[in-house]
């Protein structure tokens, strides 16, 4: 069974929880605007007054605005059946929970990391293990941060995709603007999300 939990609020109240002994579920309602930073990235790689938060797992930049995407966090306990020793491995049962949820074409990515020139910055630049494509396109990005009491996934489901309002935000000169434009316009692409049918198919 799963505890679902629903919290709304500035990302920068979204992004700590207590990390219950049992299975756990948050979805997640941003109230206002952010680029949320991986745990390695420096904040010099956004533009200065730019509200930031940053996330501790990894991973590229995300724009976090309302209406954007669907977000969801979810918690394994390390003595639970769906824990995972190996890193990569470990989002196999997520991604595909994810891809059930969005039906038709809805694809877990089951290799390595895919990386990109652009994708250390921009989260839905690259593909990892587990992430869900559409026809090839990415259209969920996860992170994972472990401890001794288990694993935390963050989910980022796209509900649009507007490149362009992230970089933006990003401490890029004008021309690699441009090539990361480029790049990553056709990398992702947003879709309807139903989280009820997500909860519902959570093992």
């Amino acid at each position: 069974m799963w505890d679902v939990r629903r919290r709304r609020g500035a990302p920068a109240d979204l992004f700590d929880h207590e990390w219950p002994s049992t299975r756990t579920a948050w979805v997640l309602e941003p109230t206002s605007t952010a680029v949320v930073l991986g745990s390695t990235q420096p904040d010099a790689v956004v533009v200065p007054g730019t509200p930031v938060v940053r996330r501790r797992s990894g991973g590229g930049a995300v724009l976090m605005e309302p209406g954007g995407l669907v977000w969801i966090d979810v918690l394994v306990p390390a003595d639970d059946p769906l824990w995972e020793v190996d890193v990569g491995r470990a989002f196999a049962w997520l991604g595909d929970t994810w891809a059930a949820a969005l039906g038709a074409g809805a694809k877990a990515h089951a290799g390595p990391l895919i990386a990109t020139p652009w994708s250390r910055l921009v989260c839905f630049a690259g593909l990892g293990p587990g992430e869900v494509t559409v026809e090839g396109v990415k259209v969920v990005g996860m992170s994972q941060r472990r401890t001794r009491a288990g694993a935390l996934f963050q989910c980022a489901a796209l509900l649009e995709w507007h490149p362009e309002r992230l970089l933006d935000r990003l401490a890029l000169t004008a021309e690699e603007r441009r090539q990361a434009a480029a790049e990553v316009a056709g990398a992702a692409r947003g879709l309807d999300v139903d989280v009820a049918a997500f909860l519902d198919r959570l093992p």
